[in-house]
């Protein structure tokens, strides 16, 4: 389509959004909402996003540890120290309006902020482990690590069961 026959459309557009007319609002305005934490609801769901796939990453670190022959143990010990401090204020990256209402994609189920109280103690749950993961990093038994992780793997299932859509 040319150019010039894009200007009237374009222009009956910007007029309509000056006036205030249509319902629903733009797709570039999703997540455009500014939470009381400072950030918008699209920059909240990307951090969280983020610090899920830092877990993610350490969390793999440890388990390719595990696997080896020989493992690392100061490689362990430093992803374990980066659960424990990223899933700290866990609960706190799913404020109100950050779910899938927000029109930012996102696999968090409305399950969260519908039932608060137990995704609230699953989370508090996964940091208890995430604090038990690194006192039994802290000892150095390959043994007592690999129950840990376990139990580490247990939890974050607990909650990804019951609050995580699928891919």
């Amino acid at each position: 389509m040319p150019l010039k026959s894009l200007v009237p459309t374009a222009l009956g557009l910007a007029l309509l959004a000056a006036c205030g007319g249509g319902d629903a609002p733009a797709a570039s305005d999703a997540g455009a909402e500014v939470l009381a934490n400072g950030l918008t609801v699209k920059a909240q769901i990307e951090a969280r996003q983020d610090s899920f796939k830092t877990l993610g990453r350490n969390f793999k670190t440890i388990n390719d540890q595990l696997r080896t022959d020989a493992p690392d143990l100061a490689a362990i010990e430093d992803a374990a120290a980066t659960l424990a401090e990223t899933a700290a204020g866990l609960s706190d990256w799913f404020p109100d309006g950050t779910g899938p209402e927000a029109g930012v994609k996102t696999r968090a189920l409305a399950g969260i902020w519908e039932t608060r109280d137990d995704f609230n103690s699953k989370a508090s749950d996964a940091q208890a482990v995430l604090a038990a993961l690194s006192t039994a990093v802290d000892t150095g038994d390959l043994d007592a690590i690999s129950a840990a992780v376990r139990t580490t793997g247990g939890a974050c299932k607990a909650c990804h069961d019951d609050y995580r859509a699928e891919e």
